[in-house]
């Protein structure tokens, strides 16, 4: 965005409905601008977490036994440790090679258990159904079942969780960029307009105000859509 000293801090004006920032850029512009590596690094690491997690999950409930074993104790491992706080030990340990795609991937290896662990019980209840059972009487390989038959009917918890946790990941995401570890400073995120408007919060808080909006805004509708996704997948979870 076309910055100028010259507006530092001004008020809104003709053209700019926001104001400047500190150094006197559009704040509309970076809003929408912060918002796409925002959303960008929500949804590759809702992805990431997603395909990690079904694959742990569906191999876990469908094979069950000593595979079942192993792979719960690897959730359990990954679970047990906060992800924020592992995001930030990773970054800080290659803080030289900051980009969206390394926060994304951060974020998508240590944010996947609960994703796996709604597979896993969705597909324990769906493996022991008449066409399952009908499909391995025919012959029919594991792997097949689970792609064909298993996994689309056991995707509506999934699909809802993942949903949500866009939200998340976005949150995650500014705040490891609020702390100075998330996405280099050449890349306009609300994460980062957040932790260099703090120092305004006196004298221009809509400086901070407005990015803060922008993003509790956009993790709630996500929140929201999951809801109405939720009621579209799952008729008996309709509200009448």
């Amino acid at each position: 965005t076309y910055c100028t000293l010259e507006n530092s801090l001004k008020g809104p004006t003709k053209g700019h409905v926001f104001g400047f920032d500190k150094q006197g850029c559009d704040l509309y512009s970076r809003i929408i601008y912060g918002a796409r590596a925002s959303i960008a690094v929500g949804i590759f690491s809702t992805l990431t977490a997603t395909i990690i997690g079904v694959i742990f999950g569906a191999l876990a409930g469908y094979f069950g036994g000593v595979l079942d074993a192993i792979l719960s104790r690897i959730v359990d491992i990954f679970f047990a440790i906060p992800m924020v706080l592992a995001a930030i030990v990773i970054m800080q340990m290659f803080k030289e090679h900051r980009s969206i795609w390394m926060v994304v991937i951060v974020l998508g290896v240590f944010g996947w258990t609960q994703i796996a662990r709604i597979t896993r019980g969705a597909v324990l209840s769906i493996k022991n159904e008449e066409y399952v059972t009908a499909a391995r009487t025919l012959g029919v390989s594991n792997i097949r079942i689970l792609l064909r038959h298993i996994l689309p009917n056991a995707a509506a918890p999934v699909i809802v969780y993942a949903t949500v946790a866009l939200g998340t990941f976005i949150v995650a995401e500014a705040t490891l960029s609020f702390m100075g570890i998330g996405l280099p400073s050449s890349i306009v995120s609300w994460g980062g307009d957040i932790s260099t408007a703090q120092q305004q919060l006196r004298t221009a808080p809509m400086v901070l105000f407005l990015p803060s909006i922008a993003l509790a805004l956009t993790v709630l509708s996500f929140i929201m859509m999951g809801d109405v996704i939720r009621d579209a997948l799952d008729p008996n979870q309709r509200k009448h």
